[in-house]
């Protein structure tokens, strides 16, 4: 049977690409509209939201969200991708420690600046980077803000140390790794890296692809998937009367009595709706404008 849209939280394995993640789900689960919520690199593991059906809408408001990682970080290397898949470029002597490391993460602690990689997805001209590093060509980039909300150091010692990193969307993990070490004097990559929290879910609730792929099998897939108002929960509901529904459900903006703000929409039998925002309209009454629909359209 069909599984309904919404929202799917895999435990993504080492070595496979957040696409091949989607590829495979579309199999398990003979399902063509797949997307995922927030790259993870191959050498990565952990938490990758993917949106299933109408839910694939909302895929781009997890992108947005903070997220959190645990990473491993190996002092006395420099490589070319800043973790320890690419290749080495310089090697150095380890002259810091714990005190030394613990030390330093207050400074990269709060709203700091980082230079994309050279191996990153982000696009100059139009073309990903990292085509242009696979090349062996190198462009200038321009630092960007992200925050870094917390930084603890977990454990490690030999040259080898464990964090807990919590940062906005678009912070590169590596790349904060690498800063750290050139900090410290010694070079640093990241050698492994977890990502335990993202779109407001946690890894604690996250399903391996054989255990989804077994689910499947079963006719329990359904089972899994979280309604895709879950992503929404810091948003006050409301419920709309037949006629505010049909207006809704046109794409059309009607009036209604609240604050100012977004809001998650529901029909009167309780089905999830839409995202809306709430505005003043032209008279100074309040009018609700859909900002997402997440209804069924004809079917699709």
């Amino acid at each position: 049977m069909p599984v309904p849209s919404g929202i799917l939280l895999v435990d993504k394995p080492q070595g496979w690409t957040s696409h091949d993640v989607v590829a495979k789900l579309r199999g398990i689960l003979k399902e063509r509209r797949i997307g995922h919520g927030g790259t993870l690199d191959p050498m990565a593991t952990g938490l990758l939201p993917i949106f299933i059906g109408r839910a694939t809408r909302a895929a781009e408001y997890a992108s947005l969200s903070g997220k959190q990682y645990i990473a491993r970080l190996r002092l006395g290397i420099r490589t070319d991708t800043q973790d320890i898949t690419g290749s080495v470029l310089d090697s150095f002597p380890v002259i810091a420690g714990e005190k030394e490391l613990r030390d330093l993460l207050l400074h990269f602690t709060g709203k700091i600046f980082q230079v994309p990689p050279m191996y990153s997805a982000v696009k100059i001209g139009g073309q990903p980077m990292y085509k242009l590093a696979r090349k062996g060509k190198s462009v200038e980039r321009p630092p960007r803000p992200v925050t870094v909300s917390r930084l603890e150091l977990l454990g490690g010692g030999g040259g080898e140390y464990e964090l807990l990193v919590d940062c906005s969307a678009g912070t590169y993990v590596r790349t904060l790794c690498s800063d750290i070490g050139d900090a410290l004097g010694c070079g640093a990559a990241l050698s492994a890296l977890r990502r335990t929290r993202a779109a407001g879910f946690s890894l604690e609730d996250a399903h391996s692809l054989e255990t989804v792929a077994a689910a499947a099998a079963e006719g329990r897939a359904a089972e899994l998937i979280l309604p895709v108002d879950s992503l929404f929960p810091g948003y006050p509901a409301v419920t709309l009367d037949e006629t505010q529904e049909r207006f809704c459900r046109d794409g059309r903006e009607f009036p209604i009595s609240g604050a100012e703000g977004r809001y998650r929409v529901y029909g009167p039998g309780g089905d999830f709706l839409m995202l809306g925002e709430l505005r003043r309209g032209p008279g100074g009454g309040s009018v609700m404008r859909t900002e997402k629909s997440f209804f069924e359209v004809n079917g699709v």
